[in-house]
């Protein structure tokens, strides 16, 4: 009789997709740091200092240092980007997605998931 691993996912039981398990292994392993930022709508400009929240990856409350440099790096993605209110969202999710992700790495030697929130008010 031939078995195999069944997989549920919410409400769905069965085939659970190759991305779900990579991304639930990186979680599990890794963690996660979500980057908020809130430009304004009209000129694309950081209206307040990005928000940083970390979970299974480090307590950032006590290494100020490292959410600093992560901050200093946004404001340095966001100045080098011209008329950056003309700028594709997606474009500048994976931007920061992929120089945050090379930071923590640098700093850290982990490969946490970056998600980065763009909110236009």
């Amino acid at each position: 009789m031939d078995a195999s691993y069944v997989m549920v996912d919410g409400l769905g039981v069965g085939d659970v997709g190759e991305i779900v398990l990579r991304d639930r292994r990186v979680l599990a392993k890794e963690g996660m740091v979500v980057i908020i930022i809130t430009l304004d709508r009209h000129n694309g400009r950081i209206l307040k200092n990005p928000d940083i929240i970390s979970r299974g990856f480090i307590y950032l409350k006590e290494n100020q240092t490292l959410l600093e440099d992560i901050r200093k790096r946004i404001r340095g993605i966001m100045g080098r980007i011209p008329g950056h209110r003309d700028v594709d969202a997606d474009y500048l999710k994976t931007l920061l997605r992929d120089q945050i992700g090379q930071l923590l790495y640098n700093k850290t030697k982990r490969r946490p998931m970056v998600l980065p929130v763009i909110i236009e008010v």
